[in-house]
């Protein structure tokens, strides 16, 4: 993927982010209004853990969907300010802040919709200590692995050869590295995931009971899944070939140079292979995350595994190269 597309990857993952957070604070009060006071109690006093502040229901839906348009301009000032990273990617604290920032108001509005439900007067509404304190919880890890996520440092694939084996000089280490990601598995994973969320919040919100939150399993497990084969790194050093997936680089595949009989490029679509994504097929193992050529590797077994990336060719002349040299 070119660094255009990473960065247009990563600003339509925050646009998808931003705009569902927007959404669920605007609509999470008026959903339930029925089952609300005319006045929402929004301030709870530290002491007594009782409520003595207000706002009207328009007021509370609107006000933390004010403040979430705030935060986000201002990060969006300081990146076109800053610049993105290297490859295109948005910083480690743009991503931390906003997963911060959104799960935590989040966390707040279904807190004030659960103490305020089914009572006549906000003044009558339950405290919010415990859920506060779950939410700050929840908040600050949602933004410590977004900021390690985005730490990855970025594969730089170096110029391509003609050749299918290359003449390495004696005595020189040599590594190739190579990354692929595919937007549409990515917004797969960006719409499940806010599916899952949005069923936690209407339960923790109390608009919907406990066993509902099995309902946000299947999307949460999607959006696992699907996020962990949207994108790989390859990697070929002297160890052999190392294969992971995801943001986090894991989990991964290793193969050492003594397991692998010969390495070539093939081309291979999603139709050949059945479709995208790590797939099974007559023509082996195959990671398929774009049309066009791929890494073939055969291993000792006779078995084939495949992973779609650029400059291909130079990875396969490499693997054959330091699969031949007379010392391993």
């Amino acid at each position: 993927m070119t660094d255009r597309g990473r960065r247009s990857t990563a600003a339509w993952g925050a646009v998808g982010w931003c705009v569902g957070v927007l959404v669920l604070l605007v609509a999470l009060p008026p959903t339930a209004s029925s089952r609300l006071p005319g006045r929402l109690a929004t301030h709870w006093n530290a002491g007594s853990g009782r409520p003595d502040g207000s706002m009207p229901l328009w007021a509370a839906a609107l006000f933390p969907a004010l403040l979430w348009a705030v935060l986000t301009a201002v990060v969006a000032l300081a990146l076109r300010r800053a610049g993105t990273g290297a490859d295109g990617a948005i910083p480690g604290w743009a991503v931390a802040g906003l997963g911060f920032g959104g799960v935590t108001l989040l966390g707040g509005q279904a807190s004030i919709v659960r103490a305020n439900l089914d009572h006549a007067n906000w003044r009558d509404a339950d405290s919010v200590t415990s859920w506060v304190v779950g939410t700050l919880v929840v908040a600050a890890t949602a933004g410590a692995i977004g900021f390690l996520a985005a730490q990855r440092a970025p594969a730089q694939t170096p110029p391509a050869t003609d050749g299918p084996v290359l003449d390495l000089p004696a005595g020189q280490r040599l590594v190739w590295l190579a990354r692929t990601s595919n937007p549409w598995l990515q917004a797969v994973s960006a719409v499940t995931g806010l599916l899952a969320i949005a069923v936690a919040v209407a339960v923790l919100a109390g608009l919907a009971d406990p066993p509902a939150a099995l309902a946000a399993t299947p999307f949460a497990l999607a959006c696992v899944l699907v996020l962990g084969c949207s994108s790989l790194q390859a990697r070929v050093t002297e160890r052999g070939l190392d294969v992971t997936f995801g943001p986090f680089g894991w989990p991964g595949r290793h193969w050492a140079l003594e397991d692998i009989e010969s390495a070539r490029t093939e081309n291979r679509t999603p139709a050949q292979v059945g479709g995208w994504g790590y797939r099974l097929s007559g023509l082996g193992t195959t990671v398929m995350l774009r049309s066009g050529e791929c890494l073939v590797v055969r291993t000792g077994k006779g078995k084939d595994f495949a992973v779609s990336v650029d400059d291909a060719e130079h990875a396969a002349a490499l693997l054959n190269s330091l699969g031949a040299r007379p010392a391993r």
